[in-house]
């Protein structure tokens, strides 16, 4: 095994992130990459250490994060896709595999990446979607939620969505590419893609986003958010567990077959 050369293999991973601590590592909790890393250990007998496009929180879902990780052994894709479903929790699965180069970098070679929020208005809270979804109340105006998140679209400084100690770290300018509010039935969707996220944007937009819903914030209060505000000036967060990364999008085309809207 030694004299083979090393292989570099990306994953589109799906998960339910509900008992996990997020996806990084985190000593010895519970995490994604954790779990990826001992399977594919236990595959290859390699000590493998996994990379992921996107850092998600804990209790966030993924339908389409990619990871990667280096080897020498000589599996076929299939081979891998199979292998590490046997060896995951349940929770966790590998949807699809593919050799890449040896540069190929998941979260440095991403164009885009894009999330959904899953909102969920009605006078009783949901079972069945209790960790996939925020009971919001009975009362959403999804029209003026979704006027308010056109204005994210551009470039913008999303400092105010950023806590303040993650916002002195350097830029908090990012490309928003989309950002549409639709209902679907008795469920409201954000979805948003940009080049790049703060730590916990997305939540801060969706829980901003859903204050206008309720009547708390006016869509041009909302559009001084982005204009100029404070960093950590939005500070509504909206519940992990109505988040999902749904897409990582490559100038290679990556894993763009595998594509699935449905939550």
């Amino acid at each position: 095994m030694t004299d083979r050369q090393p292989r570099r293999f990306a994953l589109l991973v799906e998960y339910d992130g509900t008992s996990y601590r997020g996806s990084q590592l985190q000593g010895k909790a519970p995490t994604i990459q954790g779990a990826l890393e001992r399977a594919l250990s236990s595959l290859t007998s390699e000590r493998i250490r996994a990379s992921l496009a996107g850092r998600t929180d804990a209790g966030v879902h993924a339908r389409g994060q990619v990871a990667s990780f280096i080897t020498r052994r000589q599996h076929a894709p299939d081979v891998v896709v199979r292998a590490a479903n046997a060896l995951l929790p349940r929770d966790i699965a590998v949807r699809a595999a593919a050799e890449v180069p040896l540069g190929f970098d998941p979260r440095r070679n991403a164009q885009s990446r894009w999330y959904r929020y899953t909102y969920c208005p009605g006078k009783t809270r949901p079972a069945l979607l209790r960790n996939r979804a925020w009971h919001v109340g009975p009362a959403l105006d999804v029209e003026a939620m979704a006027s308010a998140a056109q204005t994210l679209t551009g470039r913008h400084d999303f400092a105010a969505f950023a806590p303040p100690y993650h916002a002195r770290r350097g830029s908090t300018e990012r490309v928003v590419c989309r950002a549409d509010i639709v209902r679907q039935g008795w469920l409201a969707f954000l979805d948003i893609e940009a080049n790049a996220f703060l730590a916990h944007m997305v939540r801060r937009i969706a829980g901003t986003l859903a204050d206008v819903g309720r009547g708390k914030l006016g869509c041009e209060e909302f559009q001084g958010l982005i204009a100029g505000a404070a960093p950590g000036a939005a500070a509504a967060t909206a519940p992990a567990g109505g988040l999902c990364l749904m897409k990582v999008r490559y100038e290679s085309g990556l894993f763009d077959d595998e594509t699935r809207d449905d939550i």
